[in-house]
């Protein structure tokens, strides 16, 4: 008996052996891939064309045939044949597959294969890049083999990094960035203003109060968690949690008088004091009090702490200042979450819209429906996607991936929720419908196909969010065919109600607010419910459906219903306010009348500078919509911060550097646009004709938001690189009062005026807040700019958009590090000079280098 079971184990053994084998005839880990831009505009077309090159290091050939290469792209791939004897194929969304076709040759040791393909649009920097490699084997098609050795090739050529000829724009030189910096000036820091953002008044005072652990804390009943909050903030600064007493020193007190988060702070010899007619108030005096100390006083436990005499008066601009988080492109986790909260704290942003859903994952645990996260929080490869999602945005054929995969549990939300409220933040969670909404929609699709085969064909079809017979035809901005809710299906409604339901509940139990569900509304493509039997028989039963596009008003209708009975009110995407109609014949959206007088909220994000919307947001707010200004010229953080191949990010709506959040003038953003989607100067007169914000429209702006997308963000370091510094321009925008500059009529004053906010701005930037963020809160990874470098008549000058980095060179060819030299003026060095910028943390910029001849 035991030698048969010995024999049956080896047999088992090698019958392992055999099938790994099969599964694998080749080593992945031996083929090196690389991939470059060819060239833009090719043949004179909008598209362009790239090439991988895969090298086998291995002493064993390649296959020609029997495997599949799978990988991710943005970029709409032209189908068919193609170079190298393969085919490429599009599965859907920015997944795409490489087949070998008959006269393929495989690849013989040492040798390499190039792989040529045609996409739509162009490529500028590296995040365009294909990502995600991975080969199946046809022999066990359920199994990916990651492609890891893999590399991108720099754009170096005006035809790699030009998109078309009317591109004029360059790729940004060391130069360009000193012309930029040019203007700006160094003040020492004991010139600085001591609060951020900047308050409405501040009178400045005598002497200064030594704060150390023996401080007390006097609060009013009311502001008893303000005072807890304080305290713990203090502990970290001082080692020692405060003391609570009557008599206490910092002393937190009640006045009626002030308006809701208006706070007043008076710092004497004696103590400090806030005041506030709230809690909110409360806690942003505590935060221009964390301002007002020595930034690098974060960076240790302090004995003391000397706080300067002074008195500030101040309130918010705007109700409603935000940040948005998408987590369902690229997941983040619950740390990453509540570092931004407490990020977003320190500067005054009240609002945190939670982006949870989308088509590439659903990220809220709802018990009720457990597929949501079974299915749609998770991706990988697979025949199919009865049990998780297809690969996006380089997620890979593993499960368990660098950020396509994860969700969090009911816990882990009310955690957050937690953490937010007590930092006066209102989370708005985002359903993306009924666009963006395939992970759901899949989800729902597995729910249906498990119950179904129980016979359960009543729960089976209770939340179904597809028409199984279906014909319609389209394809998303993002390329999927199968993303869109069908909204005639009943079921529909009870799936968003019971999604509501446990959204309350969470909200309940961590004793959050909830006003506001974001219910989407994003880019929802052309072609969607033609042919869906569902829809027909609804506009056969409902006379005022009289075309598909009605279908739009008649959801959000249905929606705005359903959360008016829970108590709750709709927010949506510009779109939700749209209605189409025709001018001339011509197809022409219009702010939508019927939901005018709703209390609908809307983000307006469509401010490209040269598309022809740049007056929706006033439009909206002019027809009677809550607006919030969210737009993709100045507020989307996922834009490249300039044209580098270097810097990551997209750039369909132009680079977004720290100065384009600031420059942003809410009320009138036309005054103060500067550079198209392109980068070049703009020119005024594409604001001729545009609606202007009317006084009646001005009192519907509910404020700004900063967003950040998670196409290219995929781990804790790009976030907060991608956030910060631009982060403080919003902060900034959101919180102060309309500046001189904005005000100014005269165009040459108010461009002198603005000169002089930027310079004070970008020298409190640098010398005080990016030197608190180096430890604050374990200390944030925010981008370092690059030097701008110059040589003018041998002489070779440096400078740096923020002061109080420290550049430092070197002239001996090799990488500059936080000991090399300082740069403090002009060198005359000949040779290769490169530079860098550095924190006080002794982290760096990318080099800038200059050949000094």
């Amino acid at each position: 008996m035991y030698f048969g079971k010995l024999l049956l184990a080896c047999g088992v053994l090698i019958g392992v052996i055999k099938d790994s084998y099969a599964q694998a005839p080749f080593d992945a880990s031996q083929l090196k891939v690389s991939w470059e831009v060819v060239e833009n505009n090719h043949k004179d077309k909008a598209q362009f064309l790239s090439a991988f090159t895969i090298i086998n290091k291995s002493k064993k050939p390649f296959p020609a045939k029997g495997w599949q290469l799978y990988f991710n792209f943005v970029r709409a791939i032209t189908p068919g044949e193609t170079t190298g004897g393969v085919s490429a194929a599009h599965i859907n969304g920015d997944l795409y597959k490489l087949s070998p076709l008959d006269n393929s040759k495989g690849i013989a040791p040492g040798d390499s294969l190039r792989i040529e393909l045609v996409a739509a649009a162009w490529a500028v920097n590296f995040t365009d890049a294909p990502d995600g490699l991975y080969l199946v084997w046809d022999g066990n098609p359920a199994k990916g083999y990651s492609l890891k050795d893999y590399s991108i090739r720099p754009s170096t050529q005006p035809k790699q990094y030009l998109r078309f000829p009317g591109d004029k724009t360059a790729l940004v030189s060391a130069a360009d960035v000193f012309e930029q910096n040019k203007n700006i000036r160094d003040i020492p820091a004991a010139q600085l203003p001591l609060v951020f953002p900047t308050p409405q008044e501040v009178t400045t005072g005598t002497g200064a109060f030594s704060l150390d652990g023996n401080a007390q804390i006097s609060a009013a009943p009311a502001f008893a968690a303000e005072a807890a909050y304080l305290g713990g903030e203090l502990a970290v600064l001082l080692g020692k949690k405060p003391a609570t007493g009557a008599n206490g020193a910092i002393k937190l007190e009640t006045d009626a008088s002030l308006a809701p988060e208006a706070y007043v702070l008076q710092v004497t010899e004696q103590g400090i004091t806030i005041k506030a007619a709230d809690a909110a108030g409360v806690f942003y005096g505590i935060q221009s009090l964390k301002s007002m100390l020595p930034p690098a006083s974060w960076a240790g436990v302090q004995k003391s702490v000397q706080v300067p005499a002074i008195t500030v008066k101040d309130a918010p601009r705007y109700g409603y200042r935000a940040f948005m988080l998408d987590v369902s492109r690229n997941f983040h986790s619950k740390q990453d979450v509540l570092r931004l909260l407490d990020l977003m704290a320190l500067y005054k942003l009240n609002v945190f819209h939670f982006h949870l859903t989308d088509d590439e994952g659903w990220r809220l645990e709802i018990p009720s429906l457990p597929e949501l996260t079974e299915v749609g929080a998770r991706r990988g490869h697979a025949p199919d996607e009865s049990a998780f999602l297809q690969p996006a945005y380089g997620s890979g054929p593993e499960l368990v991936n660098e950020a396509g995969s994860g969700h969090y549990t009911k816990q882990d939300f009310i955690e957050i929720l937690r953490y937010a409220t007590d930092r006066h933040i209102r989370v708005i969670p985002e359903i993306e419908t009924p666009g963006h909404a395939r992970a759901a929609v899949k989800a729902m699709e597995a729910r249906y196909q498990r119950l179904m085969k129980q016979g359960r064909k009543e729960d089976a079809t209770a939340y179904l969010l597809s028409d199984l017979n279906d014909q319609s035809k389209y394809n998303s901005v993002q390329n999927w065919n199968d993303n869109v809710i069908n909204v005639a299906q009943p079921s529909v409604y009870r799936f968003l109600d019971k999604v509501v339901e446990e959204l309350q509940a969470d909200y309940a139990a961590a004793k959050a607010p909830l006003e506001y569900v974001h219910m989407g509304g994003d880019e929802v493509p052309a072609g969607v419910w033609e042919k869906s039997p569902v829809v027909a028989a609804l506009m056969q039963k409902d006379k005022s459906i009289r075309e598909v596009n009605d279908l739009w008003y008649y959801y959000y209708g249905k929606v705005h219903g359903l959360l008016k009975a829970r108590g709750l009110k709709l927010y949506g995407w510009e779109e939700m306010g749209m209605r189409k109609t025709t001018i001339d014949g011509k197809a022409h959206n219009i702010p939508n009348p019927d939901f005018s007088n709703s209390e609908f909220m809307v983000d307006v994000w469509n401010n490209i500078m040269g598309g022809g919307a740049e007056d929706l947001a006033y439009r909206l707010a002019n027809a009677n919509y809550r607006v919030v200004l969210s737009g993709v010229s100045n507020m989307y953080f996922d834009m490249a911060y300039m044209k580098s191949f270097e810097e990551p990010g997209f750039y369909w709506g132009g680079f977004v550097d720290i100065d384009k959040p600031f420059y942003f003038i809410p009320e009138n953003y036309y005054k103060n646009a500067k550079v198209d989607e392109l980068g070049n100067p703009l020119n005024p007169e594409i604001f001729k004709g545009k609606d202007k914000l009317t006084a009646y429209g001005a009192a519907n702006i509910a404020g700004v938001q900063g967003l950040l997308w998670s196409e290219t963000v995929k781990n804790t370091a790009r976030m907060e690189y991608m956030m910060l510094p631009k982060l403080l321009g919003l902060a900034e925008r959101a919180w102060a009062k309309s500046p001189e500059w904005a005000e100014e009529k005269d165009a040459g004053r108010s461009e002198e005026l603005y000169q002089q906010a930027w310079n004070t701005f970008v020298n409190v930037v640098g010398k005080r807040e990016l030197v608190r963020l180096d430890h604050y809160n374990g200390g944030y990874q925010y981008r370092i700019p690059t030097p701008g470098v110059v040589v003018d008549n041998g002489t070779v000058s440096a400078n740096i958009q923020l002061p109080g980095l420290v550049i430092r060179y070197t002239t001996n060819g090799k990488e500059p590090d936080s000991k090399s030299q300082a740069y403090t003026a002009p060198i005359s060095d000949k040779g290769t000079i490169r530079f860098k910028a550095f924190d006080t943390r002794g982290r760096g910029s990318r080099v800038a280098e200059i050949v000094n001849k």
